[in-house]
């Protein structure tokens, strides 16, 4: 891995005698010296998660507001080279970086390589305060109120190895904004923030909009507002209130129910309020201070390439390049520079992606990247002049491909490739779909459709909902059904209308009937043309399904062909995509509520 001479920007790093201590405990584990179930609780807190698969773990680095520095870029390749089966990292759409079948001990070594670069797992999954997430456009956001990210790291360091957040009754997952458009899409998260400022006895006083509540999974709801304003000094000490109430009353002995957003919405948001007021007049609260101390500066202005002695690459007569820079770059407020983002089809990065990634960042942009909610990547504060090299660059690792947040654009969850939770092979619905998509034999002039390009398709392997499916325009989630005969078949529901772009945070709406997991393409397709040759005159998606409801969506998913007995001429329909064998569906319990 190449040293840079440099310091890393690092929000949250381990503790020496964290690494140790979970070494240590694994040799013990090994021996059989810890019960599985301590073992278990204890691993969880440093982001090692069980697999479906026997004695492989998902591995879950935290990379708060998605930020990653070159050399940590280097670091993850490394980590998925030596500790990575399948040679990969993962992307996720709460922007944390995951590696995949590693056992426990090269779970440790990963660790120290995550050291060495200033990045850490620590509280990355059970029952913490989970990785936050933010616009990736923080800083440079044309609408923002003012730059969160001192503040964003602030609670990252605050709210980590406190007794009172990683023995909660079940896991809270935070969001930043950078203003009311809601960027970072607080209202499906358990705890919110949204930056405003006000005029305060004359004096601009910088603030947040504190929401709390929000969550997806079997029972969507909205987060709902709790305080309007509370003053950057004084956010922390709120936030804190709010966690130890939760911790405090928060319901414990049903793990389906223990989040905070079923607290609230039995108890309602004004006794929730109360709560949080009462808990202010405790007195950890009258000694708290303002915690400028964990404020996080990143002078990422110090990296940014000098547009002195760069000279513009030729970009005559290159078709790809043009559709790619349509949809891909976009010039910043700063005259003559840009951020370019990067699409990583289904979130997967290989080592030499990551490493050229680190080049890219090093060489073309500001050592940086943000990884996004729509597991993509960004470029900040690339020059004019560079915008073509860095095109080049990123066809020569295979990541130049274009339709950034198009519909061809789909995101999933890892599903049954490693979730115990999993029902379906989600990735493999996601390549199918996007391959539709991008090849749409008999449907090429649906997809030059202005509003269908812009139209947004994700799925995830169960209800709960990692894909984000919830807020897409169209959303499939897995299921399970039982075909003629009686044999099941790999399936999904349909969310539609979801949404979350522009301050528009809305859950779709779920027709009744399931959809064979190899006719998902073609009922998006059906769904497609009857939106195409229905909607009103410049009608969006979301505002079409709102209008109709769910009946004509649930006559389409009537009107798909039925799945005869299984025979030679459907057993595909009875295995799931990119399997073998006939499916069956085997939901393990999953470790998130442990």
């Amino acid at each position: 891995m190449e040293k840079t001479g440099k310091v890393i920007p690092s929000i949250l790093q381990y503790k020496d005698e964290e690494i140790a201590e979970y070494e240590d405990r694994v040799k013990e584990f090994r021996a059989g010296d810890i019960p599985e179930a301590d073992f278990m609780a204890f691993r969880l807190r440093l982001g090692v998660y069980g697999q479906r698969q026997a004695d492989a773990q998902m591995f879950r680095v935290k990379i708060p507001g998605g930020l990653l520095h070159a050399d940590q870029l280097d670091a993850l390749g490394e980590i998925a080279e030596r500790h990575a089966p399948l040679k990969k990292g993962h992307l996720t759409t709460r922007e944390n970086v995951q590696l995949h079948h590693l056992t426990l001990e090269g779970a440790a070594d990963s660790m120290q390589i995550l050291h060495r670069v200033g990045l850490s797992t620590k509280e990355a999954c059970g029952n913490s305060v989970r990785n936050v997430v933010a616009c990736p456009m923080v800083g440079i956001d044309p609408q923002q109120a003012f730059d969160i990210q001192p503040y964003m790291g602030a609670f990252v360091r605050n709210f980590v190895r406190r007794d009172f957040t990683f023995h909660m009754p079940r896991k809270v997952k935070p969001a930043f904004s950078c203003g009311d458009h809601d960027c970072g899409v607080v209202l499906m998260h358990d705890l919110g923030f949204v930056a405003r400022v006000r005029e305060i006895d004359g004096e601009t006083v910088k603030g947040f909009k504190i929401t709390v509540g929000g969550g997806t999974s079997i029972q969507p709801l909205m987060a709902e507002t709790l305080y309007e304003f509370v003053p950057v000094d004084d956010f922390q000490r709120v936030t804190e209130a709010v966690l130890r109430v939760f911790n405090r009353i928060g319901p414990r002995t049903n793990k389906m129910k223990a989040r905070i957003k079923v607290l609230i919405h039995s108890e309602g948001i004004e006794s929730f309020r109360n709560h949080v007021e009462e808990e202010l007049k405790e007195p950890w609260a009258q000694e708290y201070d303002n915690r400028d101390h964990l404020l996080f500066f990143d002078d990422e202005l110090a990296d940014v390439p000098s547009r002195e002695n760069l000279a513009s690459i030729t970009e005559e007569n290159d078709e790809a390049y043009t559709a790619w820079k349509s949809t891909n770059v976009t010039p910043q407020q700063e005259s003559g520079y840009n951020f370019v983002c990067v699409t990583v089809p289904q979130g997967d990065i290989s080592p030499e992606q990551f490493r050229g990634l680190g080049v890219i960042s090093r060489t073309r942009a500001s050592s940086r990247v943000r990884v996004t909610a729509e597991q993509n990547l960004m470029f900040r504060w690339v020059p004019d002049e560079a915008v073509y090299a860095l095109y080049q660059d990123l066809q020569s690792i295979d990541l130049a491909e274009g339709e950034l947040n198009q519909i061809t654009d789909t995101t999933s969850c890892p599903g049954t490739d490693s979730c115990k939770l999993g029902i379906t092979s989600s990735m493999g619905v996601n390549r199918a779909v996007s391959e539709a998509l991008k090849n749409p034999n008999g449907h090429s002039e649906l997809l030059k459709d202005e509003l269908i390009k812009g139209m947004h398709v994700k799925m995830s392997g169960c209800p709960n909902g990692c894909g984000r499916h919830h807020m897409a325009d169209i959303g499939f989630h897995g299921a399970a059904m039982k075909a003629t005969g009686g044999n099941q078949i790999p399936s999904y529901e349909l969310f539609v209308g979801g949404s979350y772009e522009d301050g528009d945070t809305r859950y779709g709406i779920r027709p009744r009937g399931r959809i064979p997991a190899k006719m998902v393409s073609d009922a998006t397709f059906r769904i497609l043309e009857f939106y195409k040759n229905t909607r009103q005159d410049g009608e969006l998606f979301k505002d079409f399904a709102a209008r109709i409801g769910k009946e004509p969506f649930e006559a389409i998913i009537a009107e798909l062909p039925k799945v005869g007995a299984l025979g030679k001429d459907t057993i595909d329909f009875y295995m799931d995509y990119e399997k073998t064998i006939l499916y069956q569906m085997e939901r393990g319990e999953g470790e998130c509520s442990v």
